[in-house]
Protein backbone atom coordinates (compact mmCIF):
# COMPACT_ATOMS: atom_id res chain seq x y z
CA UNK A 1 0.00 0.00 0.00
CA UNK A 2 3.02 2.36 1.25
CA UNK A 3 4.84 1.82 -2.50
CA UNK A 4 1.24 1.97 -4.03
CA UNK A 5 0.95 6.00 -2.41
CA UNK A 6 4.86 6.36 -3.39
CA UNK A 7 3.73 5.62 -7.04
CA UNK A 8 1.02 8.00 -7.03
CA UNK A 9 3.19 10.40 -5.61
CA UNK A 10 5.38 10.23 -8.63
CA UNK A 11 2.82 9.86 -11.07
CA UNK A 12 1.20 13.23 -9.75
CA UNK A 13 4.14 15.18 -9.45
CA UNK A 14 5.36 13.56 -12.96
CA UNK A 15 2.01 14.87 -14.32
CA UNK A 16 2.57 19.01 -12.24
CA UNK A 17 5.75 19.47 -14.19
CA UNK A 18 5.34 17.25 -17.70
CA UNK A 19 1.99 18.81 -18.00
CA UNK A 20 1.96 22.67 -18.36
CA UNK A 21 5.02 21.79 -21.26
CA UNK A 22 2.67 20.31 -23.31
CA UNK A 23 0.12 22.53 -22.70
CA UNK A 24 2.33 25.63 -23.08
CA UNK A 25 4.45 23.70 -26.52
CA UNK A 26 0.23 23.69 -27.89
CA UNK A 27 -0.49 27.11 -27.16
CA UNK A 28 2.71 29.30 -27.46
CA UNK A 29 3.31 29.39 -31.20
CA UNK A 30 7.09 29.15 -32.17
CA UNK A 31 8.78 32.26 -34.19
CA UNK A 32 7.94 30.42 -37.19
CA UNK A 33 4.32 29.41 -36.50
CA UNK A 34 3.86 33.25 -35.76
CA UNK A 35 5.87 34.22 -38.84
CA UNK A 36 3.76 31.89 -40.78
CA UNK A 37 0.63 33.83 -38.90
CA UNK A 38 1.92 37.01 -40.03
CA UNK A 39 2.60 36.19 -43.67
CA UNK A 40 -0.66 34.70 -43.99
CA UNK A 41 -2.16 37.72 -42.70
CA UNK A 42 -0.50 39.98 -45.02
CA UNK A 43 -1.44 37.80 -48.47
CA UNK A 44 -5.11 37.38 -47.34
CA UNK A 45 -5.04 41.34 -47.54
CA UNK A 46 -3.50 41.27 -50.58
CA UNK A 47 -5.50 38.79 -52.09
CA UNK A 48 -8.94 41.56 -51.84
CA UNK A 49 -9.17 43.25 -54.95
CA UNK A 50 -8.74 46.93 -54.72
CA UNK A 51 -7.78 47.99 -58.01
CA UNK A 52 -9.29 50.66 -59.68
CA UNK A 53 -11.54 51.59 -61.06
CA UNK A 54 -13.70 49.47 -59.07
CA UNK A 55 -11.73 49.05 -55.74
CA UNK A 56 -13.54 46.22 -53.26
CA UNK A 57 -13.43 48.96 -50.43
CA UNK A 58 -16.48 46.80 -48.47
CA UNK A 59 -14.38 43.62 -48.34
CA UNK A 60 -11.37 45.64 -47.21
CA UNK A 61 -12.96 47.64 -44.74
CA UNK A 62 -14.09 44.34 -42.94
CA UNK A 63 -10.95 42.83 -43.23
CA UNK A 64 -9.21 45.93 -41.18
CA UNK A 65 -12.12 45.89 -38.64
CA UNK A 66 -11.25 42.50 -38.15
CA UNK A 67 -7.96 43.08 -37.48
CA UNK A 68 -8.58 45.75 -35.25
CA UNK A 69 -10.90 43.88 -33.20
CA UNK A 70 -8.27 41.19 -32.40
CA UNK A 71 -6.17 43.90 -30.99
CA UNK A 72 -8.84 46.05 -29.17
CA UNK A 73 -8.19 49.13 -31.10
CA UNK A 74 -10.61 51.83 -31.51
CA UNK A 75 -12.32 51.72 -34.49
CA UNK A 76 -14.69 53.92 -37.04
CA UNK A 77 -15.46 54.02 -40.57
CA UNK A 78 -15.94 57.23 -42.38
CA UNK A 79 -17.49 58.05 -45.81
CA UNK A 80 -17.28 61.70 -46.99
CA UNK A 81 -17.76 60.52 -50.20
CA UNK A 82 -20.88 57.43 -50.28
CA UNK A 83 -18.95 54.03 -51.03
CA UNK A 84 -16.06 55.45 -50.33
CA UNK A 85 -15.02 54.74 -46.57
CA UNK A 86 -12.00 55.80 -44.92
CA UNK A 87 -11.46 53.36 -41.64
CA UNK A 88 -10.10 55.01 -38.65
CA UNK A 89 -8.08 52.73 -36.11
CA UNK A 90 -7.07 54.42 -32.41
CA UNK A 91 -4.75 53.01 -29.87
CA UNK A 92 -5.38 55.25 -27.45
CA UNK A 93 -2.85 57.14 -25.07
CA UNK A 94 -1.86 57.04 -21.57
CA UNK A 95 -1.58 61.34 -21.69
CA UNK A 96 -4.53 62.47 -24.54
CA UNK A 97 -3.62 65.80 -23.65
CA UNK A 98 -0.32 65.18 -25.85
CA UNK A 99 -0.52 65.69 -29.83
CA UNK A 100 -1.36 62.26 -31.16
CA UNK A 101 0.70 59.95 -34.23
CA UNK A 102 -0.85 59.65 -37.58
CA UNK A 103 0.35 56.58 -39.73
CA UNK A 104 -1.59 56.72 -42.96
CA UNK A 105 -2.50 53.88 -45.63
CA UNK A 106 -3.89 53.34 -48.95
CA UNK A 107 -6.24 50.64 -49.58
CA UNK A 108 -6.68 50.99 -53.01
CA UNK A 109 -3.83 49.83 -55.91
CA UNK A 110 -3.73 50.28 -59.78
CA UNK A 111 -4.91 47.53 -62.50
CA UNK A 112 -2.51 44.93 -63.58
CA UNK A 113 -2.15 43.83 -66.93
CA UNK A 114 -2.99 40.15 -65.76
CA UNK A 115 -0.94 38.40 -69.01
CA UNK A 116 2.24 40.32 -68.28
CA UNK A 117 2.76 38.64 -64.48
CA UNK A 118 4.64 35.55 -63.79
CA UNK A 119 2.23 35.14 -61.10
CA UNK A 120 -1.33 35.78 -60.72
CA UNK A 121 -1.42 39.56 -59.27
CA UNK A 122 -4.26 38.98 -56.74
CA UNK A 123 -2.55 35.28 -55.92
CA UNK A 124 0.20 36.62 -53.24
CA UNK A 125 1.99 33.41 -54.85
CA UNK A 126 5.25 33.06 -52.54
CA UNK A 127 8.20 32.03 -54.84
CA UNK A 128 11.58 30.06 -53.86
CA UNK A 129 13.11 32.72 -53.01
CA UNK A 130 10.35 34.54 -50.46
CA UNK A 131 8.87 36.86 -52.94
CA UNK A 132 5.52 37.56 -52.79
CA UNK A 133 4.10 38.61 -56.02
CA UNK A 134 0.86 41.07 -55.68
CA UNK A 135 -0.40 43.86 -56.72
CA UNK A 136 -0.08 46.05 -53.68
CA UNK A 137 3.06 44.25 -52.02
CA UNK A 138 4.67 47.41 -52.29
CA UNK A 139 2.14 49.96 -53.35
CA UNK A 140 0.85 49.60 -50.15
CA UNK A 141 -0.47 47.11 -48.37
CA UNK A 142 2.66 45.83 -47.08
CA UNK A 143 2.78 49.09 -45.09
CA UNK A 144 -0.73 49.00 -43.56
CA UNK A 145 -0.27 45.67 -42.64
CA UNK A 146 3.41 46.15 -40.83
CA UNK A 147 1.41 49.01 -39.06
CA UNK A 148 -0.77 46.71 -37.42
CA UNK A 149 1.48 43.96 -36.75
CA UNK A 150 4.06 46.15 -34.86
CA UNK A 151 0.56 47.27 -32.96
CA UNK A 152 0.10 43.06 -31.96
CA UNK A 153 4.04 42.50 -31.32
CA UNK A 154 4.48 45.70 -29.56
CA UNK A 155 0.90 45.30 -26.96
CA UNK A 156 2.30 41.18 -26.56
CA UNK A 157 5.28 42.67 -25.03
CA UNK A 158 3.23 45.06 -22.38
CA UNK A 159 4.21 48.23 -24.19
CA UNK A 160 1.54 50.95 -23.63
CA UNK A 161 1.88 54.56 -25.46
CA UNK A 162 1.75 58.08 -23.94
CA UNK A 163 0.43 59.61 -26.91
CA UNK A 164 -2.67 58.20 -28.92
CA UNK A 165 -1.39 56.62 -32.15
CA UNK A 166 -4.05 56.63 -35.36
CA UNK A 167 -4.20 54.37 -38.27
CA UNK A 168 -5.76 56.06 -41.15
CA UNK A 169 -6.47 53.27 -44.10
CA UNK A 170 -8.06 55.54 -47.44
CA UNK A 171 -9.68 55.66 -49.97
CA UNK A 172 -8.24 56.53 -53.80
CA UNK A 173 -5.00 57.92 -53.07
CA UNK A 174 -4.45 56.04 -56.79
CA UNK A 175 -6.96 58.55 -58.48
CA UNK A 176 -5.86 61.17 -56.86
CA UNK A 177 -7.25 60.95 -52.79
CA UNK A 178 -10.05 63.99 -53.65
CA UNK A 179 -12.72 61.50 -52.00
CA UNK A 180 -10.09 60.36 -49.27
CA UNK A 181 -7.44 61.77 -47.64
CA UNK A 182 -8.41 65.54 -48.88
CA UNK A 183 -11.67 65.86 -47.38
CA UNK A 184 -10.92 63.79 -44.05
CA UNK A 185 -7.53 66.78 -43.55
CA UNK A 186 -10.25 69.71 -43.93
CA UNK A 187 -12.67 68.03 -41.56
CA UNK A 188 -13.82 68.30 -37.93
CA UNK A 189 -12.91 65.02 -37.61
CA UNK A 190 -9.14 65.34 -38.27
CA UNK A 191 -9.18 68.86 -35.87
CA UNK A 192 -10.62 66.79 -33.14
CA UNK A 193 -7.83 64.08 -33.71
CA UNK A 194 -4.82 66.53 -32.70
CA UNK A 195 -2.44 65.34 -34.96
CA UNK A 196 1.15 66.49 -34.52
CA UNK A 197 3.01 64.00 -36.93
CA UNK A 198 2.33 61.95 -40.35
CA UNK A 199 4.24 59.09 -41.37
CA UNK A 200 2.98 57.82 -44.93
CA UNK A 201 4.36 56.08 -47.81
CA UNK A 202 7.72 55.99 -49.12
CA UNK A 203 9.43 54.05 -52.13
CA UNK A 204 11.71 50.69 -52.28
CA UNK A 205 15.19 51.33 -52.13
CA UNK A 206 17.78 48.63 -53.89
CA UNK A 207 20.81 49.57 -51.64
CA UNK A 208 21.15 48.81 -48.26
CA UNK A 209 19.78 52.08 -46.78
CA UNK A 210 15.92 53.06 -46.42
CA UNK A 211 14.94 56.06 -47.98
CA UNK A 212 13.26 59.01 -46.07
CA UNK A 213 11.04 61.32 -47.95
CA UNK A 214 10.69 65.38 -46.54
CA UNK A 215 8.55 66.70 -50.04
CA UNK A 216 7.06 65.65 -52.69
CA UNK A 217 6.46 66.87 -56.63
CA UNK A 218 3.40 68.59 -57.32
CA UNK A 219 1.32 66.89 -60.06
CA UNK A 220 0.27 69.38 -63.18
CA UNK A 221 -1.51 67.85 -65.51
CA UNK A 222 -1.53 69.77 -69.03
CA UNK A 223 -3.39 69.89 -72.07
CA UNK A 224 -2.17 71.61 -75.18
CA UNK A 225 -4.23 72.47 -78.11
CA UNK A 226 -3.29 73.54 -81.67
CA UNK A 227 -5.53 74.74 -84.25
CA UNK A 228 -5.23 75.70 -88.39
CA UNK A 229 -6.93 75.01 -91.56
CA UNK A 230 -7.36 71.99 -92.59
CA UNK A 231 -5.38 70.73 -95.96
CA UNK A 232 -4.95 68.50 -98.28
CA UNK A 233 -2.77 65.43 -97.30
CA UNK A 234 -0.22 66.25 -100.02
CA UNK A 235 -0.35 70.00 -99.66
CA UNK A 236 2.90 71.95 -97.42
CA UNK A 237 1.87 74.61 -95.87
CA UNK A 238 2.72 76.61 -92.61
CA UNK A 239 0.59 76.69 -89.22
CA UNK A 240 -0.70 73.41 -89.92
CA UNK A 241 -2.40 72.36 -86.55
CA UNK A 242 -0.51 69.19 -86.46
CA UNK A 243 2.97 71.02 -87.26
CA UNK A 244 2.60 73.53 -84.51
CA UNK A 245 1.82 70.59 -82.51
CA UNK A 246 4.87 68.92 -83.75
CA UNK A 247 7.27 72.15 -82.81
CA UNK A 248 5.73 72.53 -79.22
CA UNK A 249 6.47 68.28 -78.46
CA UNK A 250 10.17 68.96 -79.68
CA UNK A 251 10.43 72.48 -77.30
CA UNK A 252 9.24 70.25 -74.43
CA UNK A 253 11.11 66.97 -75.45
CA UNK A 254 14.45 69.36 -75.52
CA UNK A 255 13.65 71.01 -72.03
CA UNK A 256 12.77 66.95 -70.38
CA UNK A 257 16.06 66.10 -72.09
CA UNK A 258 17.78 68.84 -69.83
CA UNK A 259 16.17 67.57 -66.71
CA UNK A 260 16.86 64.03 -67.12
CA UNK A 261 20.54 65.05 -68.31
CA UNK A 262 21.19 66.33 -64.75
CA UNK A 263 19.79 62.90 -62.95
CA UNK A 264 21.63 60.90 -65.41
CA UNK A 265 24.88 62.52 -63.93
CA UNK A 266 23.94 62.29 -60.55
CA UNK A 267 23.87 65.81 -60.13
CA UNK A 268 20.20 65.66 -58.98
CA UNK A 269 17.72 63.00 -57.43
CA UNK A 270 14.86 62.55 -59.63
CA UNK A 271 12.43 64.29 -56.89
CA UNK A 272 14.54 67.25 -57.46
CA UNK A 273 14.03 68.30 -61.36
CA UNK A 274 10.92 68.82 -63.54
CA UNK A 275 9.92 65.68 -65.02
CA UNK A 276 7.80 65.73 -68.61
CA UNK A 277 6.18 62.77 -70.14
CA UNK A 278 3.42 63.19 -72.61
CA UNK A 279 1.47 60.45 -71.88
CA UNK A 280 -1.58 61.47 -74.72
CA UNK A 281 -1.53 62.32 -78.55
CA UNK A 282 -5.28 63.15 -80.12
CA UNK A 283 -5.33 64.17 -84.21
CA UNK A 284 -6.71 62.94 -87.11
CA UNK A 285 -10.54 62.83 -88.99
CA UNK A 286 -11.48 59.61 -88.37
CA UNK A 287 -13.52 57.66 -90.97
CA UNK A 288 -15.57 53.91 -90.59
CA UNK A 289 -12.67 52.43 -91.81
CA UNK A 290 -9.80 54.26 -89.39
CA UNK A 291 -8.55 57.72 -90.47
CA UNK A 292 -8.95 60.15 -93.31
CA UNK A 293 -5.24 59.86 -95.28
CA UNK A 294 -5.50 62.51 -97.44
CA UNK A 295 -6.75 65.18 -95.00
CA UNK A 296 -4.34 67.45 -92.52
CA UNK A 297 -6.65 68.14 -89.64
CA UNK A 298 -7.43 70.92 -88.27
CA UNK A 299 -7.38 70.30 -84.50
CA UNK A 300 -4.87 68.32 -82.47
CA UNK A 301 -3.76 67.98 -78.78
CA UNK A 302 -0.94 66.53 -76.90
CA UNK A 303 -1.46 65.65 -72.42
CA UNK A 304 1.75 65.65 -71.00
CA UNK A 305 2.26 64.48 -66.69
CA UNK A 306 4.44 66.97 -65.39
CA UNK A 307 6.37 67.16 -61.50
CA UNK A 308 6.97 70.08 -60.04
CA UNK A 309 9.19 69.78 -56.88
CA UNK A 310 8.69 72.45 -54.49
CA UNK A 311 12.19 74.05 -54.80
CA UNK A 312 11.27 75.04 -58.69
CA UNK A 313 9.72 78.13 -59.12
CA UNK A 314 6.30 77.31 -60.16
CA UNK A 315 5.47 80.79 -61.77
CA UNK A 316 8.83 80.41 -64.07
CA UNK A 317 7.59 77.50 -65.21
CA UNK A 318 4.10 78.57 -66.14
CA UNK A 319 5.62 81.50 -68.25
CA UNK A 320 7.66 78.65 -70.38
CA UNK A 321 4.51 77.27 -71.09
CA UNK A 322 2.81 80.06 -72.14
CA UNK A 323 5.17 81.72 -74.21
CA UNK A 324 7.30 78.61 -75.46
CA UNK A 325 5.38 75.60 -74.99
CA UNK A 326 1.96 76.72 -76.25
CA UNK A 327 1.86 80.19 -77.60
CA UNK A 328 -0.94 81.32 -78.74
CA UNK A 329 0.81 83.14 -81.97
CA UNK A 330 1.23 79.08 -82.82
CA UNK A 331 -2.59 78.82 -82.77
CA UNK A 332 -2.38 77.09 -80.10
CA UNK A 333 -3.92 77.08 -76.15
CA UNK A 334 -3.68 74.74 -72.82
CA UNK A 335 -5.29 73.94 -70.30
CA UNK A 336 -4.89 72.12 -66.73
CA UNK A 337 -6.47 68.92 -65.80
CA UNK A 338 -4.64 69.58 -62.31
CA UNK A 339 -2.64 71.68 -60.75
CA UNK A 340 -1.30 71.04 -57.76
CA UNK A 341 0.11 74.20 -54.98
CA UNK A 342 3.66 74.27 -53.59
CA UNK A 343 3.08 76.20 -50.65
CA UNK A 344 0.81 75.34 -47.86
CA UNK A 345 -2.10 77.32 -46.05
CA UNK A 346 0.43 80.61 -45.14
CA UNK A 347 1.92 80.29 -48.35
CA UNK A 348 4.94 78.13 -47.02
CA UNK A 349 6.66 75.45 -48.70
CA UNK A 350 5.19 71.71 -48.70
CA UNK A 351 8.59 70.87 -47.03
CA UNK A 352 8.84 69.19 -44.02
CA UNK A 353 12.32 70.38 -42.09
CA UNK A 354 14.91 67.50 -41.57
CA UNK A 355 17.39 69.63 -39.04
CA UNK A 356 17.41 69.60 -35.49
CA UNK A 357 13.77 72.23 -35.35
CA UNK A 358 12.26 69.15 -36.60
CA UNK A 359 12.27 66.44 -33.55
CA UNK A 360 10.42 63.99 -35.19
CA UNK A 361 12.71 63.71 -37.95
CA UNK A 362 15.62 62.74 -35.59
CA UNK A 363 13.14 60.05 -33.78
CA UNK A 364 12.68 58.53 -37.14
CA UNK A 365 16.21 57.73 -37.87
CA UNK A 366 17.51 56.97 -34.33
CA UNK A 367 14.59 54.59 -34.36
CA UNK A 368 15.41 52.78 -37.78
CA UNK A 369 19.07 52.36 -36.58
CA UNK A 370 17.70 51.10 -33.39
CA UNK A 371 16.20 48.38 -35.51
CA UNK A 372 19.13 47.73 -37.51
CA UNK A 373 18.22 49.17 -40.48
CA UNK A 374 20.35 52.31 -42.09
CA UNK A 375 19.02 55.57 -43.30
CA UNK A 376 19.95 57.43 -46.75
CA UNK A 377 20.40 60.71 -47.55
CA UNK A 378 16.71 62.76 -47.33
CA UNK A 379 14.78 62.81 -50.67
CA UNK A 380 11.95 64.56 -52.52
CA UNK A 381 9.65 61.74 -53.68
CA UNK A 382 9.37 61.86 -57.37
CA UNK A 383 5.36 61.66 -57.66
CA UNK A 384 2.58 62.18 -55.26
CA UNK A 385 1.17 60.58 -52.47
CA UNK A 386 -1.76 61.66 -50.28
CA UNK A 387 1.18 62.79 -47.77
CA UNK A 388 0.42 66.37 -50.14
CA UNK A 389 -2.96 67.43 -48.12
CA UNK A 390 -1.51 67.04 -44.76
CA UNK A 391 1.67 69.23 -45.68
CA UNK A 392 -1.10 71.31 -47.12
CA UNK A 393 -2.83 71.98 -43.55
CA UNK A 394 0.67 73.10 -42.54
CA UNK A 395 1.90 69.17 -40.38
CA UNK A 396 5.20 67.94 -40.98
CA UNK A 397 4.89 64.56 -42.49
CA UNK A 398 7.48 61.81 -43.75
CA UNK A 399 7.40 59.53 -46.58
CA UNK A 400 8.83 55.97 -45.64
CA UNK A 401 7.85 52.94 -46.13
CA UNK A 402 10.71 49.92 -44.92
CA UNK A 403 12.09 47.95 -48.17
CA UNK A 404 15.78 47.80 -48.80
CA UNK A 405 17.17 45.52 -51.24
CA UNK A 406 14.49 45.66 -53.03
CA UNK A 407 13.95 46.82 -56.85
CA UNK A 408 11.00 49.78 -57.57
CA UNK A 409 7.98 47.79 -59.00
CA UNK A 410 5.10 49.94 -57.52
CA UNK A 411 2.89 50.15 -60.68
CA UNK A 412 5.03 47.65 -62.56
CA UNK A 413 4.26 43.87 -63.84
CA UNK A 414 5.71 41.69 -61.35
CA UNK A 415 5.10 43.46 -58.01
CA UNK A 416 6.55 41.85 -55.34
CA UNK A 417 8.24 42.23 -51.88
CA UNK A 418 10.57 39.29 -49.82
CA UNK A 419 9.18 38.40 -47.00
CA UNK A 420 12.21 38.54 -44.62
CA UNK A 421 12.03 42.25 -45.55
CA UNK A 422 8.63 42.57 -45.17
CA UNK A 423 9.16 40.75 -41.59
CA UNK A 424 11.93 43.10 -40.67
CA UNK A 425 9.76 46.22 -42.09
CA UNK A 426 7.52 45.36 -38.95
CA UNK A 427 10.56 45.86 -36.25
CA UNK A 428 10.89 49.04 -38.24
CA UNK A 429 7.84 50.21 -37.25
CA UNK A 430 7.83 48.42 -33.64
CA UNK A 431 10.81 50.95 -33.13
CA UNK A 432 9.25 53.97 -34.92
CA UNK A 433 6.13 53.49 -33.08
CA UNK A 434 7.39 53.02 -29.36
CA UNK A 435 9.89 56.00 -30.08
CA UNK A 436 6.86 58.20 -31.38
CA UNK A 437 4.41 57.76 -29.13
CA UNK A 438 6.95 57.96 -26.11
CA UNK A 439 8.59 61.26 -26.68
CA UNK A 440 7.39 64.61 -24.58
CA UNK A 441 9.05 67.65 -25.96
CA UNK A 442 11.74 69.35 -23.66
CA UNK A 443 10.45 71.34 -20.91
CA UNK A 444 6.89 69.54 -20.79
CA UNK A 445 8.42 66.68 -18.66
CA UNK A 446 9.21 69.41 -16.09
CA UNK A 447 5.71 70.87 -16.97
CA UNK A 448 3.89 68.14 -15.49
CA UNK A 449 5.88 67.37 -12.60
CA UNK A 450 4.74 71.14 -11.45
CA UNK A 451 1.45 69.43 -12.44
CA UNK A 452 1.49 67.25 -9.96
Amino acid sequence: MEKLCNLNHLLLLFSLLVFPVLINSKTTPTQDEQQSEIITRFQEYLRINTAQPFPDYEKSTQFILTQANSLSLESQVIEFVKAKPLVILKWPGSDPSLPSILLNSHTDVVPSEHSKWVHPPLGAHIDEQGNIFARGSQDMKCVGMQYLEAIRKLKSSGFHPKRSLYLSFVPDEEIGGHDGVEKLAHSDVFKSMNVDIVVDEGLASPNENYRLFYAERTTWWLVIKSTGAPGHGAKLYDNSALENLFTSIEIIRRFRASQFDLVKAGLKGEGDVISVNMVSLKAGTPSPTGFVMNLQPSEAEAGFDIRVPPTANAESLEKRIAEEWAPASRNMSFEFKEKGTNVDYLGRPLITATDSSNPWWTLLEEAIKKANGKVGKPEIFPASTDVYYFRQVGLPAIGFSPMANTPILLHDHNEFLNQAEYLKGIDVYMSIIKAYTSYIPPGRENLQRDEL
